[in-house]
């Protein structure tokens, strides 16, 4: 079993940048592909972006240029930079680890409001 604890989320004014950071409890940290997905109000849960063992990344389309996910295996942490926030991306941000299975944390908001 695999805890995920986010945390970083927050009200933010359209332009601003947040940093959104997930602790994972697992011993082989290095060996998960970690992602973040999101949801809004009323929408489905939808892909952000992944970081896999190897240190690939890939990002949802919305986000290229604006999110940045990264990982530190010693830390067994991955982060989430936010720039250029838009109202359209406000919603509830998963942290998720995948091995063999998906694991999901419980969700940070995030709000871009002016």
């Amino acid at each position: 079993q695999v805890q995920l604890v986010e945390s970083g989320g927050g009200l933010v004014q359209p332009g601003g940048s947040l940093r959104l950071s997930c602790a994972a409890s697992t011993s082989i940290f290095g060996a998960y592909t970690m992602g973040w997905y999101r949801q809004a109000p009323g929408k489905q849960r939808k892909f952000v972006a992944r970081v896999s063992s190897d240190g690939s990344t890939n990002y949802a389309d919305s986000v290229i240029g604006r999110f940045t996910i990264s990982r530190d295996n010693a830390k067994k942490m991955t982060h989430l930079q936010m720039d250029s926030l838009k109202p359209e991306d406000t919603a509830v941000y998963y942290c998720t680890a995948k091995l063999y299975r998906d694991y999901w944390g419980q969700g940070t908001q995030v709000t871009v409001s002016s």
